[in-house]
């Protein structure tokens, strides 16, 4: 599977940074500056310019055509824009100093907020966790190239972070040729299962990569979502048929943008395949629960192939795990459950039927004394 662009990306290097300007930079954009010197965002080479930016905003490609949907960029009052402009060259560092790189600033513009909230998430409601986060953005952008000198260790949730590079090499080495990606920000439902190993029923593979970042309050915390696939995986699936690793991005609950975004990266990775579920990347009631679908058809150049599914879920007439457009029964006959609703009960330590959570996974979640973002 050739990556996005036709490259891979690769921005890693041993620099001198002594006596560089330093800008201090939040974990979420450390993230973005990893996965654009690995490759994982792929064919980016650092932050967005202006061109690339309004062309992402405006039309969800680059200025060049490539597929692009949400934009990556590096915001800044306009006096730092200006400093970091005249430097030419700053070191962009989190506060703790593990993640370090060098940015060659080559151009500051300003952007219209509005703009880039109905652009990429198709509102302007505030109550939108995307549109929050732009409101809440600084006011400059600035573009330019950037390279890794320096990357936290892999203790922690990290150890499951791997790069394009090692996803593609473990696929070889397993053997793999067909691989299907399975986006998650949530602990695996039954009915999550049930979806991977009924795409890998003609397939090799099974790519599980939960997005690990900044997510909105109410959604699961980081380390129990993990937890919950070890679990999973060590008691459901058969050896070389399911491989876990970590994305490290915030979700932006950019729903069918989103998910183009989401194909895009896990492209690069290697898979061939990517599940993409019901309101994909959505929050609340502002995408169709379709839109993440139909999306694909604006982006036939992609490499990589979405395996569309609707709802799933298990039905007591059937006596299987079944969908409406295979089931003919009544909502009565389904056991399936709103992410809202299975939160409830696990707050309230009601555990949840077999038939929505296995054992395992909900001993996870209830065993865990903060399983949600507060």
């Amino acid at each position: 599977m050739k990556p996005h662009g036709g490259r891979l990306v690769s921005r890693v290097s041993e620099r001198d940074t002594a006596g560089m300007e330093e800008l201090i930079i939040s974990d979420d954009l450390a993230n973005d500056i990893e996965n654009v010197a690995d490759g994982v965002f792929s064919p980016l080479e650092g932050f967005l310019g202006k061109a690339d930016f309004e062309a992402v905003v405006s039309g969800g490609r680059l200025s060049d055509g490539t597929a692009w949907t949400v934009p990556i960029v590096l915001d800044l009052d306009e006096q730092t824009a200006r400093r970091a402009l005249d430097s030419d060259e700053v070191l962009l560092r989190n506060a703790a100093g593990t993640c370090r790189a060098v940015m060659d600033v080559s151009e500051m513009f300003g952007y219209d907020k509005k703009e880039f909230s109905k652009g990429v998430y198709g509102t302007l409601d505030p109550a939108h966790p995307g549109v929050a986060r732009v409101e809440s953005m600084k006011p400059t952008l600035v573009g330019g190239q950037i390279t890794l000198v320096g990357r936290p260790g892999q203790e922690g949730l990290r150890k499951y972070r791997l790069t394009p590079e090692q996803t593609r090499s473990a696929f070889e080495k397993a053997g793999w040729k067909s691989i299907c990606a399975f986006q998650t920000r949530n602990p695996p439902h039954v009915a999550h299962e049930m979806l991977q190993k009924a795409s890998i029923a003609t397939r090799d593979g099974v790519f599980v990569n939960p997005l690990i970042g900044r997510k909105k309050a109410g959604d699961f915390a980081d380390p129990v979502i993990v937890r919950a696939y070890e679990e999973m995986i060590r008691h459901y699936y058969p050896p070389n048929r399911c491989m876990l690793a970590t994305l490290h991005t915030e979700m932006r609950y950019a729903g069918p943008k989103e998910a183009i975004h989401h194909a895009i990266m896990r492209q690069n990775y290697g898979c061939t395949h990517i599940i993409i579920g019901r309101d994909h990347a959505g929050v609340g009631k502002y995408y169709d629960p379709f839109a993440a679908h139909r999306i694909f058809d604006q982006y036939p150049e992609l490499g990589i192939e979405p395996v569309f599914f609707p709802a799933f879920f298990y039905c007591r007439k059937c006596l299987t795990f079944t969908n409406p457009r295979a089931c003919p029964h009544s909502e009565d006959e389904r056991e399936q459950i709103s992410g809202t609703r299975l939160r409830e009960m696990l707050q309230a330590g009601e555990a949840p039927s077999e038939y929505i959570l296995r054992p395992e996974v909900a001993r996870v979640i209830m065993d865990s004394p903060q399983p949600f973002v507060e």
